[in-house]
This record gives structure tokens, sequence and C-alpha cells, in this order.
């Protein structure tokens, strides 16, 4: 494999100039240029440039404070300056202000412009390489650190996983254990698991307390995508692809060094999972529309639900690449199997919506509490975030009651076993006219009595009942308010 030919950004105003810089440097590098400060820019933000070769001299902008301005945003480029002068006191300055590796005098010969190229693309790639051991060293001692330095580690690991909330006897408390020992290891990892469990938040956990936290984290999402829109949100596309004739950098050199989560990796195309499983065995990719092939250093951690296995099996994803995702693979339990975690959560979104939109709630009453933890959560944590939302929206006063809960919460009563969906059941299953309606008459009492704090006298209203008509009914089905209180007459 033939590595792709470095990139030298040629910046002079004077056409001929570019013209002659391009020619002795053309045989060797990919030579893209800019007539101004603006256009170099602009072409630094669509390349991947190594080399910078900068005439000193250009109208509204000196080479000088053009090269100090592309160090700060891109600090790994090897920065060169043409120069008709070599004033001491200037030189000292510009390596300051601009750090500037090497100075050309003019007239320069086209061999020494090619070796002064040549010298800053070995520079730049010597700088990679270094990082690269740096990465593998900071690897290496972490296994041999004293007791205080792997406390240290512990607390920069919590402040991943910290916002992951749970309560000590979650099953996520497992999930979270193996997540903390992966996230040191630079292997891919596998995410299964319902959508809306918390994927994408575990994956950023996992970058922050990995070896690469103080790199780029990048996410997308293949939901929905086409393959080729895809194919280029990953790995760029050259120019002539895209409307406007520019450049599209990937997120895998976004990503360089890095983490990179993809969600959704079931609904990859073939031709993506080909392009995948090449960037995980080869680390290389290769833009759209483009011939070279580019390397790329990164970590992937990607999201699938919880059918990927039944997809490999039945032929819909390359077995090769499943086996090479999952290194490591973490199954996520959906909210229903995590009861015990649902106060805590609907309380930690309360205050952070309670902060957000300037609306004072302390809290949730014991009733609706216990309806929250017993509903299954279908759309696991984005359903209990909207559902805390809606309450938040109509709630009176800064405790929220069971009252403002949705109607398909309230009529299924709570109990050791979850939500009850015997109502559901009776809609399709054998059994006598009179045994199916009275179970579906059991909710609507129960919903509405809840929905007016069980006040009678309004839910018989309501109801088009009596009270007394309606007292009937409750006794007749042992129906009763959950928190134990006991009701006088209500009066309207």
């Amino acid at each position: 494999m033939t590595s792709p030919r470095p990139t030298v950004l040629l910046i002079d105003d004077e056409p001929h100039s570019l013209s002659s810089m391009r020619m002795a440097l053309e045989d060797e590098f990919d030579c893209i240029a800019a007539g101004s400060a603006d256009e170099a820019v602009q072409r630094m933000e669509e390349e991947w440039v190594q080399v910078v070769i900068c005439d000193q001299r250009m109208p509204g902008k000196t080479g000088v404070a053009l090269l100090t301005e592309l160090r700060e945003r891109w600090p790994d480029t090897v920065r060169m300056l043409i120069t008709g002068y070599t004033d001491p006191g200037a030189m000292a300055s510009a390596i300051n202000d601009a750090g500037i590796h090497q100075f050309l005098t003019k007239p320069w010969h086209p061999d020494q412009l090619l070796m002064a190229a040549r010298n800053g693309a070995h520079l730049f790639q010597l700088a990679r390489e270094n990082e690269r051991m740096a990465l593998e060293m900071r690897f290496l001692a972490s296994s041999a650190q004293t007791k205080l330095e792997k406390r240290r580690l512990a607390l920069r690991e919590g402040l991943g996983f910290e916002t992951i909330l749970h309560s000590p006897q979650s099953p996520m408390k497992g999930v979270l254990a193996a997540a903390r020992h992966f996230a040191s290891f630079d292997v891919p990892v596998l995410l299964t698991g319902e959508p809306g469990t918390g994927r994408a938040r575990l994956a950023r956990a996992m970058h922050f307390s990995s070896l690469r936290s103080d790199r780029p984290f990048h996410a997308l999402n293949l939901a929905g995508l086409t393959e080729e829109l895809a194919l280029i949100e990953l790995f760029g596309a050259k120019r002539g692809i895209l409307p406007g004739g520019v450049n599209k950098i990937g997120l895998a050199q976004k990503c360089d060094r890095g983490t990179l989560f993809i969600e959704g990796v079931e609904h990859a195309s073939p031709g993506l999972q080909l392009a995948l499983w090449r960037l995980l065995d080869e680390g290389s990719f290769t833009p759209v529309g483009g011939q070279e092939v580019q390397t790329a250093n990164l970590r992937l951690l990607l999201g699938a639900g919880a059918d990927l296995l039944r997809r490999v099996a039945d032929g819909a994803f390359r077995a090769d690449l499943y086996y090479a995702l999952a290194v490591a693979e973490l199954v996520i339990p959906p909210l229903r199997a995590r009861r015990g975690d649902v106060a805590i959560l609907a309380q930690a979104f309360l205050d952070d919506l309670s902060a957000r939109h300037g609306k004072a709630a302390h809290g949730f009453s014991p009733d609706a509490l216990e309806f929250l933890e017993n509903w299954d959560w279908p759309g696991n944590l984005k359903e209990l975030h909207n559902e805390v939302t809606r309450m938040l929206i109509f709630a009176q006063g800064p405790m929220l009651g069971a009252e403002l809960i949705s109607r398909a919460i309230l009529q299924a009563a709570p109990s050791d076993l979850g939500s009850d969906r015997s109502a559901d059941a009776a809609l399709m299953a054998d059994g006598t006219l009179k045994d199916r309606v009275e179970l579906i008459e059991m909710r609507i009492l129960r919903e509405t009595l809840t929905r007016h704090r069980w006040n009678k006298s309004r839910a018989a209203v309501e109801l088009g009942l009596s009270r007394v008509g309606l007292r009937a009914k409750l006794d007749r089905y042992g129906i009763s308010d959950p928190s134990g209180r006991v009701h006088e007459e209500e009066e309207d």
C-alpha cells in the first residue's frame, strides 16, 4: 500500500511566483495555491496540509502575521517563510510569533525549495510518529503506576462516568464496571441495546476516561443515511463530488488520534460495511471520489440494536465485521429492567428542566413515583424525559403529583410485577364480554380518580355517575387510593 503524497500550500500574491513554486514541487507533492491570506485560510479548512510555504510581503497581511494565525489553528503544520531580507531581529520575531521552521531568501533555487519542502514533510511525519509513540508510552506506563497515580486515574475515569445515574442495585452497575475496564484499552467496543437506552452517553464517557480523552470525539448516526452520504460523512469527499466544488474532510480525519462513535451500525449498507471493515483491519480509507489511500489513527466505538447478531445470522451483516467490532461488547439494559433507577433519573431530568425553563419544581409525590417506577417505558430514557417535561409544564406547584402523568401510564396500576397490561390483553384474548369490559372499566376508574387527586365528586361528574354509584364500583373492584390516604366526602 503506497502512502499518499504530502500536500503543500503555496501562498503568494504574484501568480508567476506561485507557478514557479508549483513547477519545482509538483513531481513529489500535491500543490495547492492561494493568492491571499483569506484564500489561504479557506484552503487550510478544505485540505489536509502538511507544509505551508508563504511569501512575507503580501497586501493586507504579512506572511508572519498569516503564519501566526495558522499556527494557532493548525499547530502541527510545518511553516516556512520566503523573504527578501535577513534582518536577525525580524527573523527572531518571526520564529517566536509564527513558529517558522525555515527561512528561504529571494531569489530561491528550485532545488533549494524542493529540499526545504522534503524536510518539512519529513518533520511533519516525525512529529506524528512521536505523538503515536507518546500515546503508546502512556499506555505502557499506566501498568506500572504507583498507588497514588492509580487513584488519580480512577478519579479521572469517574469524571467520564459520573453523568450516568443509577442506583446501587441497578443492572447498569455491572455494565459501567466493564465499560471502565474497556475504556483504558485501545480496542473497538460494540454497545448494543434498545433505542434510547443511552448508548451515545456511555460512548462519550468511555472516551473521556481513555488515553485519548484530550483528543476529539465525534459521533454519527447511520439511521436514515444513504450509503453515499454516510461514506462522505465518514471519509470525506474530493473536489467535484459535492456542490460548490469543495473538498470535505470526513470524521475519520477529524477524529485523528481521538474517538469516533458510529450509532446504528446495523443500518450500514454492504458497501459501507466493507469500508468499515477496511478501516478496522488496515486503519485506512479512501475519500469519495479519490484514489489515494489515507490512514487513520482513531478508536472506534459502535452502537447497534439488540438484533445485530440475528442480522449476522441472516447474512444481512458481515460476520467478519461483527467479530472485528465485538472485541468487547456491552449490552445496555432497557429502562424497564432498571426500576430502581427511574426515580433517580426522573429527579435528575426534573432538576435540569426546572433550571432550563425557569420554573421551580422540587420533586415528585410518592404516588407519582410509584406510577413512574412501574411503567415499562418502551421509549426508554427519551420517553421518561418527555413525560417529566409534560408534567413540569402542567404543574401548578413545586411538587409534581400523579394527576399530571399521562393517561396511558395512569391506567396501568402499580404492582410488583410492573405495568398492568391485562386490559390490553382483554381486547384480543378470549373470554366473556362481561369479564373483558370489567377489566377496561377498572383501568378507566383508576386513571380518572388519579387525575382528579382521588376527588370522588369530580371523578363521578366526569364519568357520569353519582357519588354513590362510583363508590359502589370502587368497592366492587377493590380500588382505593394507592397512597393509603383516607378521604372525607369531597365538596366541589
